[in-house]
């Protein structure tokens, strides 16, 4: 039995590095796939492995139910029903062994990696949960519910066709500008790339410095303010901070020939100007979120090239400059991709915002695509409202050249912190002339930039620096309000930053709670004197408030 499965497996392996993965799509080069073996030792001490595991696990079942630990076969229905346990336990007991032999491959990490990603994708797909004929629990819901269950999920289905998502929240409870995105303020200027909003002061003097923060352009503003008691613009205004952010344009066929110069020029240097004309502030404070971090340290480069330090403090939130340690999404990076990219869409194209959503989604495939499944189309659920996982699934689009410039130069070659290696609006980039103060914040379990992705950046970056961790994930660890009282956080207080993440954290002292007041006292340092609170929005006669809080272009779907 074991020796049998073991072989199947290896076969499988066998036709996955003989597949020519390019065929098929005229001039691009065919991936060139490592051959992949394994250290014969640990193949057959897998097979002896899971020939006794699958003897006990039989034997077992001749007797009671196998205990099965695994949250997606939790509910009584599968512990009541042998086949269904049975099933479960075998399922297990298969993914385990393919794991095994997936860390047993021998090869470069890289190899390992993706073989490793691609047996997980397979395992999230194929547990007896995802599947009615197997899933005892919503067997059991069809039956105590008379089949009304079955026809909630068929209508689900259709509804999650219809918008070209899984439906992770009830969707029809929030609405952008009614309950979410909804701090005041007003659009003081636009173009064709973002509004700019101010935000209402919500203290009697502000802070000289003006506050400026820059969102990913991957995903809409409003993660940053979501809900009023969690969201960190609202935080940032009642610090006694004049509030601006940048609200991406959702890219249509209009935008399809835009560039990543196009984005550092017209977009971030363009607000940062902006912020300063409308204040008369010679500098301001600046805030990079993500993507929006690396387009605002990138547009801080191209201004130091061209003798210009407009911003006196920058915080950068779970934010890639040094792309060295990317995490999981390595396994989709190489030349070939990024050159079918580069043919697909680098003159002109547009990468759609579901495609990427998607993509994101995949990274953890049983939280974030298999558990909705379940729920909304097998057991005929709604899942409960939830304000962060309604503004992931409101995706944005990315002009394609925008997209293949930022896949070359970051992800793959790593450009950015190689001094004068790359040019960018016509400037060369020298990440050591952004000597400024920064505030570095990364997440301890972030999957989309790793810790120690996100602490690269105090190696990269001259200026005083104060690097700080947080719990849980990339925006669970950034949405973090003090008075929900969740979570800890990790900082050091003696100005060192070895070279290693996991020397840092070795010297780091944990503190509960939220980060956010660590960070407030810290900006509050570099924001100046206060002075009297604006009365109103922009400056007259150039700068007249238009569309109020949230503005249009953060409403436009992708």
């Amino acid at each position: 039995m074991g020796q049998g499965f073991a072989e199947t497996w290896m076969k499988a392996f066998q036709q996955f590095q003989n597949m020519d993965l390019g065929a098929g799509a005229p001039g691009v080069p065919p991936l060139d796939v490592p051959r992949i073996s394994f250290a014969p030792g640990k193949l057959l001490q897998l097979q002896q492995d899971y020939v006794q595991q699958a003897t006990d696990l039989w034997n077992q079942s001749l007797q009671a139910n196998p205990p099965l630990k695994d949250r997606r076969f939790k509910d009584e229905a599968w512990a009541q029903n042998p086949l269904a346990s049975f099933s479960a336990a075998v399922y297990l007991l298969n993914a385990r062994t393919l794991m095994a032999m997936a860390e047993a491959v021998e090869g470069d990490a890289k190899t390992r990696s993706r073989v490793r990603f691609a047996v997980e994708q397979w395992m999230a797909a194929a547990a007896p949960s995802n599947y009615l004929a197997f899933n005892a629990e919503a067997q059991q819901k069809a039956i105590d519910t008379h089949g009304a269950s079955l026809a909630k999920g068929l209508a689900n289905m259709l509804q999650d066709m219809k918008q070209g998502h899984v439906s992770m929240t009830d969707e029809s409870v929030f609405e952008v500008g009614k309950n979410v995105a909804t701090t005041e303020g007003a659009v003081v200027f636009e173009n064709e790339y973002f509004q700019l909003i101010e935000y209402k002061p919500l203290t009697a003097k502000v802070h000289e410095r003006p506050f400026l923060l820059v969102p990913p352009c991957i995903n809409k503003f409003y993660i940053l303010d979501l809900q009023p008691e969690n969201s960190v613009i609202r935080y940032a205004v009642s610090q006694g901070h004049r509030t601006f952010v940048v609200s991406w344009r959702n890219p249509d066929a209009s935008m399809d020939k835009k560039t990543w110069d196009d984005y550092i020029e017209h977009a971030a240097i363009e607000a940062i100007h902006r912020v300063q004309d409308i204040t008369g502030a010679k500098q301001i404070n600046g805030l990079g979120f993500c993507v929006g971090g690396t387009i605002l340290t990138t547009a801080l480069a191209v201004l130091a090239a061209r003798g210009e330090k407009p911003v006196a403090s920058l915080t950068l939130l779970t934010t890639l400059i040094d792309f060295s340690d990317t995490g999981i999404l390595d396994v989709f990076i190489d030349e070939n991709m990024v050159k079918y990219r580069e043919m697909q869409m680098g003159q002109g194209g547009m990468l759609k915002g579901q495609d990427l959503a998607s993509t994101f989604s995949f990274l953890r495939p049983n939280d974030l695509v298999w558990n909705y499944v379940v729920g909304n189309y097998l057991k005929g659920e709604t899942p409960p409202p939830f304000d962060l996982l309604y503004w992931n699934s409101d995706s944005t689009n990315l002009p394609g050249p925008f997209y293949a410039w930022y896949l070359r130069h970051t992800y793959l070659e790593n450009n950015l912190v190689k001094p004068g290696k790359v040019k960018v609006c016509g400037e060369k980039i020298d990440l050591r002339k952004v000597d400024i103060p920064t505030y570095v914040y990364g997440s301890r379990e972030d999957h989309i930039v790793p810790i120690g992705g996100a602490y690269a950046s105090t190696q990269v970056l001259p200026g005083k620096k104060r690097f700080m961790m947080g719990a849980s994930g990339h925006i669970a660890g950034v949405i973090n309000p003090p008075a929900a009282k969740k979570r800890s956080h990790w900082v050091r207080n003696d100005g060192k930053f070895p070279k290693s993440v996991d020397e840092w954290i070795a010297g780091a002292t944990e503190t509960p709670g939220s980060w956010w007041e660590d960070w407030a006292a810290w900006l509050k340092g570099h924001a100046g004197k206060q002075v009297a609170a604006p009365k109103g929005y922009g400056r007259a006669p150039d700068y007249q408030a238009g569309d109020p809080a949230p503005g249009r272009y953060v409403k436009v779907k992708a």
